[in-house]
């Protein structure tokens, strides 16, 4: 009895590992992490210099790259759950993610199409932390990940398809405001005609597609900070669009009436130099003025405890 007592405990003896062996594999797990990252970033490096260069010239999707630095102060915020979270690499997800994210490549690459690798580049972001992490740490970041898809613009196609009825529906919603303030107009195609003779274009740059995509990622901010349930967050989130597309109206309002009644030269300077500036306030008051509506109408539930 006492032998096989000696011998449960030598054999628990052998799964408890030392400091120094813990230090050891810690130091290793991190090593393995930058490495893994530094081969990330070096195979990428063409994807991002060509994100970050259509962020600085492309106007309506310049909002993408505040995207990144707010994913870190995110995980910066959880910083401290993140710390409760016991790290237990899954290889097998961590790897079938990437090889997701390949596929995804190789598509865009033989297709001569740049949105595929820059999504590529997110999927083998979230299958490095599934792989070096696991999977508590997934979840936990799992959202931030998800929100990291915002910096990526648009690809051609789904471009095209949305920026025409936000062209339209643009046009359409501000003559609408203008006939209800009594400004004789009319409207052919996505040009608005001011009292017979003052034409203004609404064309694709004011589409409004800018202010959406600044719109959905600060709604997305908003939503991932407040205290909710998931689906009124849900609601916060898709409520961004219509937001988005009223407050671009409201600027193209705007524009005109400073056009009628005060000068030509003071409205295009308002519509490109302060309306931006203006909406986004606006859009943001209107987010929080959800928030307090769902509270009022919304009846919480019960506590059965």
């Amino acid at each position: 009895m006492g032998k096989a007592n000696h011998h449960v405990r030598g054999k628990h003896a052998l799964r408890v590992c030392t400091p120094d062996q813990k230090r050891h594999k810690s130091s290793g797990l991190i090593l393995a992490t930058v490495l893994l990252v530094v081969i990330t970033a070096w195979s990428f490096w063409p994807a991002m210099v060509g994100l970050f260069n259509t962020w600085q010239t492309d106007d309506d999707y310049s909002a993408g790259q505040l995207v990144p630095l707010v994913a870190l102060f995110l995980v910066w915020r959880e910083r401290n759950m993140l710390r409760q979270c016991l790290l237990v690499p899954c290889w097998w997800g961590g790897i079938a993610l990437i090889l997701l994210a390949e596929v995804a490549r190789t598509y865009g690459f033989l297709s001569f199409r740049v949105s595929p690798e820059r999504y590529a580049m997110v999927l083998t972001a979230a299958g490095l932390v599934l792989m070096v992490a696991g999977w508590r740490v997934f979840r936990t970041v799992s959202w931030i990940i998800l929100f990291l898809f915002l910096m990526v613009p648009f690809p051609e196609r789904v471009h095209s398809l949305i920026s025409g009825p936000l062209q339209t529906m643009a046009t359409t919603g501000s003559v609408l405001f203008l006939e209800v303030f009594g400004v004789r107009v009319s409207q052919e195609g996505n040009v608005v005609m001011l009292n017979g003779n003052m034409p203004i274009a609404v064309a694709e740059a004011c589409s409004g597609l800018r202010m959406l995509m600044a719109f959905v990622i600060v709604a997305a901010f908003i939503a991932y900070m407040v205290k909710r349930p998931r689906w009124q967050k849900a609601v916060l989130l898709g409520s961004s669009i219509p937001v988005a597309v009223v407050c671009n109206m409201i600027r193209i309002f705007t524009t005109a009436m400073l056009m009628l009644y005060v000068s030509v030269e003071t409205a295009q300077k308002f519509f490109h130099d302060f309306a931006g500036f203006v909406m986004m306030p606006v859009a943001v008051l209107l987010l929080f003025g959800e928030i307090w509506l769902m509270d009022r109408v919304v009846v919480p539930e019960p506590n059965l405890h």
